[in-house]
């Protein structure tokens, strides 16, 4: 299933980019440019990568609110 309709990406990509250390919506965003055009799936990134999508979930934020990342990506566009 397609999460950014803009640039094509899915669901096992956004799962393949975070199995690779991309553990935030900005860091996907880098990867695959899922979520730098009309900002829509931006919400649907931050749900895959809050159901486990990223095994270093807890490493990588250590406790940081990823809701400020998503709101710097929303002021951004």
């Amino acid at each position: 299933m397609y999460v950014c309709n803009c640039f094509g990406v899915t669901e096992a990509q956004v799962a393949k980019h975070a199995e690779g250390g991309a553990c935030t919506p900005r860091q996907i965003a880098s990867a695959c440019k899922a979520g730098t055009d009309c900002g829509s799936c931006v919400r649907r990134i931050q749900a895959l990568l809050g159901r486990g999508a990223c095994p270093r979930r807890e490493t990588a934020d250590q406790g940081e609110p990823v809701f400020a990342e998503l709101a710097e990506l929303e002021d951004a566009a």
